[in-house]
């Protein structure tokens, strides 16, 4: 059974207040896409880099290893955090004022740190283990599954780093000081680049192996995401010593809304870790080509989709704990209608792009035009799912926001059955490409499944029907496909640079999209564009 917060006041808030607060979302929203956006150009300059430098097998048994720790990560720290802390943290804030909400984040903070440092003890004992079970295939290949055990020792403490700073977010989120916590990211691609182009060279002049500039970078890169944020934490009064009182009635309730969202969360991550072990068992380069085709596909996800989640997340949380479900229905509508905005132009170009993109972003070093043709292939599976997915974080911010942590969770089981039953079927005559498609159709599955539930669950969304924005949106995107497609065989043609050529058919292609929202009147578009919506 579900539950919602409770409301925290005698009368909820006005109607104006929130309305206030839902125009400043998308606001919000630039200020973490702006960071965002600088850490997915510096990821995209970090891929780049790794590609070049790097071989085949080397890049397959990074990519392994630093699944390992990052699915953790995104479990424990960004997921469990971003749902289970921020809105008790937002709630008790709401509640009992600023002192009690450090208090209780100090609480959570003491636990937090230990089981971090359990965490990062059993992975780095047990990586050999870890190793066996997600890509045994790299048996196959002399000096691969230890290659990767290797690295896997190294990355591994990287979760003590990603949990502590994930807290650090929750706790600056929730007093809307987005900028440090969207910009902090970028450090770690900066580390990965520095380390990436300086360090191979002297590890092997000394006798050691060069892969473990890629393990340095990982771990430079996570202490410097944390001690980024101790200035603004502690401007907050939100760097105090941890404690470990567990009478406090917030930790208590963390720890309930834990449980069902690690259960669903993992349940949801065991996809990408079978992923991993079905990719090695298909070749050298399998995994490298799914790993830069997901980096193509987070690129627009986290230009702006994942930003309005991290800015709509505390207002829902708000808006739930004052039990305010008009007000919560509008708000959510409103970011649903902006995630579709980005997300069907994002999808429609970046599958009729694809090969002229890896080939303009990757083509270059130990990239050759076989990397580049497998994964425009992979880019085009998943990339066809990058809508889903982005409409899928915006459906589980809600069903946490509202405190309901198990309807996710039977969502997310019926998501690996059928990722894993898509996967065994299609990587036999697609290979990899199999496993890329098998990860778009769960996703739509799932989305699928989310949304009829919450409809029933919050029957005020009936009254912000999203049709007509969809459409226009759709419309818009298929006119910006035709003109990218237009303007690449126009230049190609004309016999422009190779490197030119994507360049100019996505403007061409982004325009198009936006000379389409304008001629269909789209609304999203002078919400974006609206100076208005500043961050507070």
């Amino acid at each position: 059974m579900s539950h919602d917060a409770s409301p925290a006041a005698p009368a909820p808030a006005g109607a104006g207040e929130a309305a206030v607060e839902r125009r400043k979302i998308a606001g919000r929203a630039g200020v973490v896409a702006a960071g965002t956006l600088a850490s997915r150009v510096l990821g995209l300059i970090r891929d780049q880099v790794i590609a070049a430098v790097f071989s085949r097998a080397v890049t397959d048994a990074f990519f392994v290893a630093f699944t390992l720790p990052n699915v953790l990560r995104q479990l424990l720290a960004e997921g469990a955090v971003q749902s289970a802390v921020l809105p008790v943290l937002a709630a008790t804030r709401e509640r009992d004022g600023d002192d009690a909400a450090r208090r209780f984040y100090a609480n959570v903070r003491g636990l937090w740190l230990v089981l971090l440092l359990v965490v990062s003890g059993l992975g780095v004992a047990f990586a050999d283990v870890l190793v066996e079970l997600f890509a045994a295939g790299f048996h196959e290949i002399p000096g691969q599954f230890e290659r990767t055990v290797q690295l896997t020792r190294w990355v591994f403490p990287y979760i003590f780093f990603m949990g502590t700073a994930a807290l650090g977010v929750a706790a600056l989120n929730t007093y809307q000081r987005f900028a440090v916590t969207a910009f902090a990211p970028t450090l770690l691609n900066i580390a990965f680049v520095a380390f990436a182009l300086l360090l191979p060279d002297w590890l092997g002049a000394r006798g050691y192996d060069t892969t473990l500039a890629l393990a340095a970078a990982v771990l430079v890169g996570g202490l410097l995401q944390v001690a980024a944020q101790w200035p603004s934490l502690a401007r907050i009064g939100f760097l105090r010593r941890p404690t470990f009182d567990f009478a406090d009635p917030g930790l208590r309730e963390v720890l309930r809304r834990m449980g069902p969202i690690s259960i669903g969360m993992g349940v949801y991550y065991v996809d990408t870790l079978l992923a991993r072990r079905f990719l090695s068992e298909l070749g050298l380069g399998a995994q490298s080509y799914f790993s830069w085709a997901l980096t193509l596909c987070n690129f627009p996800q986290g230009i702006f989709v994942m930003a309005l989640q991290t800015a709509a997340l505390p207002s829902l949380a708000r808006l739930a704990a004052r039990g305010d479900r008009e007000e919560l229905a509008a708000t959510f509508a409103y970011g649903m209608r902006l995630t579709f905005f980005v997300a069907l132009p994002a999808t429609a170009l970046s599958v009729a792009l694809a090969e002229p993109l890896v080939v303009l972003l990757f083509e270059r070093g130990a990239f050759d035009a076989e990397s580049s043709r497998e994964t425009a292939r992979a880019f085009v599976a998943q990339g066809s799912g990058i809508w889903t997915v982005a409409v899928v974080r915006q459906l589980v911010g809600l069903y946490y926001a509202m405190g309901d942590t198990r309807t996710p969770v039977g969502v997310a089981g019926l998501d690996l059955v059928v990722f894993i039953v898509a996967a065994l079927a299609l990587r036999g005559p697609l290979g990899h490409v199999g496993v890329s498609a098998a990860v778009s159709i769960a996703s739509a599955v799932q989305m699928v499944l989310l949304w009829l539930l919450v409809r029933r669950r919050v029957p005020e969304l009936g009254k912000h029907p999203l049709f007509g924005s969809i459409a226009r949106t759709a419309l818009a995107s298929l006119a910006s496909v035709a003109i990218a497609l237009l303007t690449l065989r126009t230049v190609r043609e004309l016999g422009v640079p190779v490197a030119l050529q994507a360049i100019l058919a996505a403007v061409a292609g982004v325009l198009g999209f936006a000379a389409g929202a304008l001629l269909f009147g789209s609304p999203e578009l002078r919400a974006l564009l609206s100076r208005k919506t500043g961050t507070p």
